[in-house]
């Protein structure tokens, strides 16, 4: 027959108190080891959120500052554009301001020699007869009308003040109290400007 194995119940006491002694004693250093796992997690994650607003703001600050330069070149070639269509404007109003001002020009010059030998036959015709003389002299007067509502007008600088840009000097008389140097003597030939354009200068004598 088995021995039968007695308890003693004072030593059961004794053994658990001892167990729960070395739990007590285990805990912390479970704790202690588990600790900067969840901190060093835990600090992670918190930099994670401190560096995800920061790169979304950075990531926004170079689109708006490459559309902001984009903006800039955009205006400036706008600008450009602007300034080129005025000069073009500006070139063709006053390319048809010349065509409208100067567009007789070229017959303009043409008709200064015609001109030129109806004043000599109007000159000489004190020696024709009243009635040719009277025709002339009406055909003279509606030609210098018709010349001034062109534009043209005739360059006879007599007893003025020489001016090189519409008057050619030929010959250099003395100067005398009438006439100062400096000052035309004679006009043998009338200039004729069109519009204030010089078609042909004045032929004068100039006192010196």
């Amino acid at each position: 027959m088995a021995e039968e194995k007695t308890v003693n119940p004072a030593e059961e006491l004794k053994k658990a108190g001892e167990e729960v002694r070395e739990g007590e004693l285990e805990s912390p250093d479970a704790s202690e080891s588990s600790s900067p796992t969840a901190t060093t997690e835990g600090a992670q994650t918190e930099e994670k959120k401190d560096e995800s607003p920061t790169a979304d703001v950075s990531s926004l600050e170079a689109e708006l500052q490459a559309a902001k330069d984009k903006a800039a070149e955009s205006y400036e070639l706008y600008i450009r554009a602007a300034a080129e269509m005025e000069n073009t404007r500006r070139r063709c109003a006053q390319d048809v301001m010349e065509a409208r001002l100067f567009g007789i020009e070229s017959f303009a010059k043409n008709l200064i020699p015609v001109i030129d030998s109806l004043e000599k036959a109007l000159e000489a015709a004190s020696q024709a007869d009243e009635a040719t003389r009277k025709g002339l002299e009406v055909t003279m007067r509606q030609l210098n009308h018709a010349l001034e509502v062109s534009g043209m007008k005739a360059i006879c600088p007599e007893k003025e003040k020489f001016d090189p840009t519409t008057s050619q000097a030929i010959a250099t008389v003395p100067a005398d109290a009438e006439h100062p140097a400096g000052t035309v003597v004679v006009v043998f030939q009338r200039g004729w400007t069109l519009n204030d354009r010089v078609l042909r200068a004045a032929m004068v004598s100039v006192a010196g």
